[in-house]
């Protein structure tokens, strides 16, 4: 190959600069060059390319965001979007494409793959990390780290005022920001979309730790399980505790990537580079067990990435 294309898509998250460095420089040491597309498939349909440098990707390993910008593309779910596109990365003499983001832009990786035989490679980068294939998805481990980093000093509020807060972390259709980060703050409970739960079993769990003396409590809930507003509503009528709800919201996909987000964008991004040039397609990087490994895509996204449900015991037991 002479020249991939890259594009960053769907939702943002910590470490996708890095990854988008790792792919250039990457590439360019093989002497292949890349051109970027912004706003993932909706910039390569509009043909907004870049022609990307090893001096363009400096100094953003540190980044939050992506410099290649992000959105979701209706017209690219048509036919003749994806045909668009093609001809577009045709035209500028693309021979293949490093997809970076969650499920909706795999998908859009897989379908070029499928329908007009063009090289692709994905690298999961989402939040939720709820992408099969890989034990890591680029930027979970930034989110828990900024909501737990927000839970620490809440904790010290619900402390001094003897109070119970409930936390809305993100994750509409999976737990596992919240799950490791009622963990990792010693949380008294969490609710996830995946688990069934009993709020009152909950508010009987406070009731019977105050007895024992705790006076404050944090609840985690992912957004998809309930919402903070009225699990606080539910507790402090049924215990008659003092609540408050927090919802965390979008500040969980800002800011700088930690360690681990960075050394894993950085590997994922150059080994997908690699395996495009190299003549591999269809499939996804990832990590298993800290090594690195790929899968095809079709198989990425026909299997659901599930919760440890021991992790969630887990969490019971640590309340007691």
């Amino acid at each position: 190959m002479k020249r991939i294309g890259l594009i960053t898509s769907g939702g943002d998250s910590p470490g996708m600069n890095a990854a988008v460095r790792a792919v250039v420089r990457a590439a360019l040491g093989r002497g292949v060059r890349v051109t970027g597309f912004l706003h993932g498939w909706q910039g390569v349909i509009e043909d907004e390319h870049w022609d990307m440098g090893s001096k363009d990707v400096g100094g953003i390993i540190d980044e939050g965001g992506t410099i290649l910008r992000t959105a979701r593309s209706k017209a690219f779910r048509t036919p003749e979007g994806r045909a668009l596109a093609v001809e577009n990365l045709r035209r500028h003499e693309v021979e293949g494409l490093v997809v970076i983001g969650g499920d909706g832009s795999l998908t859009g990786a897989k379908a070029l793959h499928e329908e007009f035989s063009f090289p692709v490679v994905g690298i999961p980068g989402s939040i939720d990390n709820d992408i099969s294939g890989s034990d890591f998805s680029i930027g979970f481990d930034t989110a828990v780290n900024t909501a737990l980093d927000a839970i620490d000093k809440v904790r010290d509020t619900a402390y001094s005022h003897e109070r119970v807060f409930v936390i809305e972390v993100m994750g509409r259709a999976n737990g596992f920001i919240a799950l490791e980060v009622a963990l990792s703050s010693g949380a008294e409970a969490v609710l996830i979309p995946e688990m069934p739960y009993s709020l009152l079993e909950i508010c009987e769990s406070l009731k019977q730790m105050h007895t024992r003396g705790k006076r404050s409590s944090i609840i985690v809930v992912a957004e998809g399980a309930a919402r903070a507003s009225d699990v606080k509503d539910f507790i402090q009528v049924n215990t008659g505790f003092e609540a408050r709800y927090l919802v965390l919201g979008h500040m969980q996909r800002g800011g700088s990537p930690t360690a681990f987000d960075r050394v894993l964008a950085l590997r994922l991004g150059a080994h997908a580079a690699n395996r495009l040039i190299s003549g591999f397609s269809g499939e996804m990087v990832g990590v298993d067990g800290g090594k690195l490994v790929t899968h095809p895509l079709s198989y990425v996204l026909s299997t659901e990435r599930t919760v440890d449900p021991d992790k969630l015991l887990l969490v019971d037991v640590m309340a007691l």
